[in-house]
């Protein structure tokens, strides 16, 4: 007993098993058949587990059995199958979703991945999927919102009955396939065949600068990922300018007294050399407002000062902000850069009071050398000797050397006592 479902991404056929299931095949087969399930959207997808329907409120929390028809509102759901037991093994396995307490309506999913078994003790397995495998890999590479609901709507356009082996109910209303309704119809999703066309409708110049943001936006994460910034949605402050091709001889205060007509300046710093303080020849002034910072910009460009022509653009340094974490944003750091930019203090004050305290020392001082052995320093030098190793070697090798004196000194003591008897 099978069942195609057309859908607006393919088609499915569906084989039911009606000797285990014989109460939720009846009532999936007659819902296919009064049109129940035509235009339920595939409400809720989520990739590599499900993929849920047969709400026609499309919000998961409606659909009734068709034993409502028969019997009434008493009769809304039915008792789920629980034996023999089926398992949710098989990529494609079609099964009734649990309204809680163990009872089923309409709703039902399909599975986009093998071994779910834990699904088993919640959900009654009815059915599998035997052609349209494509399909259910459309399904589950579809783009969805947080709420795991397709961006793309996949609906269900039409059910075929092949293979019916219950009589039908009495009482039981066979409509003719309904037509789309208007909230269907203008629906907040892409539409079923929809071109998306970033493009239309924008200028040449539009899609220049979007295409520019992109490069921009990808050139940022690949910063981030390096570790150049904290974070790729990071930007700089726009009440910052950024000046270069100064003049060395342009100092601070000049910079301040031209830029200041445009508005109120809280700084204005010449980067300099931290070795030579020798001015970078470029600077960043900062506004207290953006729209003077704006006017600044648009005015200052080209222009002549200390007969250098400067170029103005804004500024795109971040290193004023400290970034506090992942998801916790920037904050801006208001240390001067200039003062951490200037020239270290030479360390020859260090010296002084070094050599000074060495004067001072008793340890060094003239007459405590003066008293000391010529050998001295030979023993002092040998002693202090940061290598055992080396030190072992030295006084190896002394010790050869002084054995050396004694053997010649021997010898030559030898040699003189023969002599002395020969002549006698």
């Amino acid at each position: 007993m099978s069942v195609l479902v057309e859908t607006t991404v393919g088609d499915l056929t569906i084989d039911l098993c009606v000797a285990e299931r014989k109460r939720t095949c009846l009532n999936f087969l007659k819902l296919c058949k009064t049109k129940y399930y035509n235009f339920c959207k595939f409400f809720k997808i989520e990739k590599n587990f499900i993929a849920q329907t047969g709400d026609p409120s499309n919000t998961g929390r409606g659909g009734d059995s068709v034993f409502l028809q028969l019997y009434g509102e008493n009769a809304r759901f039915f008792e789920a199958e629980k034996k023999p037991k089926l398992k949710h093994e098989r990529l494609g396995t079609v099964s009734m979703v649990n309204n809680g307490e163990g009872m089923h309506g309409s709703q039902f999913f399909i599975t986009l991945e093998e071994n779910l078994d834990y699904l088993d003790r919640d959900h009654t397995v009815f059915g599998y999927v035997v052609e349209g495998f494509e399909v259910l890999q459309k399904m589950n590479e579809a783009i969805c919102d947080e709420e795991h609901k397709p961006y793309c709507d996949i609906i269900i356009t039409h059910t075929v009955i092949l293979d019916d082996p219950f009589e039908d109910p009495p009482y039981l209303e066979i409509p003719l396939s309904p037509e789309p309704t208007e909230e269907l119809l203008k629906s907040d999703r892409i539409g079923i065949g929809q071109i998306i066309d970033e493009n239309e409708g924008k200028t040449l110049e539009e899609i220049e600068e979007n295409i520019k943001d992109k490069e921009a936006k990808a050139r940022a994460f690949v910063l981030e990922m390096v570790g150049d910034i904290p974070d790729a949605d990071v930007k700089p402050p726009d009440n910052v300018l950024f000046v270069c091709k100064l003049n060395p001889v342009t100092k601070e205060e000049d910079l301040e007294v031209i830029f200041s007509r445009f508005g109120k300046i809280l700084s204005c710093e010449v980067i300099k050399d931290h070795k030579t303080g020798e001015s970078l020849q470029y600077a960043f002034i900062e506004f207290e407002r953006a729209e003077d910072c704006e006017k600044a910009y648009f005015k200052m460009d080209n222009v002549l000062i200390d007969d250098r022509r400067i170029h103005v653009d804004f500024s795109q340094s971040v290193s004023k902000l400290k970034w506090k974490g992942k998801g916790k944003g920037v904050e801006t750091i208001e240390e001067n850069i200039s003062e951490k930019l200037k020239p270290r203090k030479h360390s020859d004050d260090r010296r002084r009071r070094r050599s000074r305290h060495r004067s001072r020392s008793p340890r060094h001082s003239s007459h405590r050398h003066r008293s000391r052995s010529p050998d001295y320093k030979r023993y002092k030098r040998r002693s202090s000797s940061r290598s055992p190793r080396r030190k072992d070697k030295r006084n190896e090798s002394r010790y050869r050397h002084d054995s050396r004196d004694r053997k010649s000194f021997h010898s030559s003591r030898r040699h003189r006592d023969y002599s002395r008897e020969r002549r006698h």
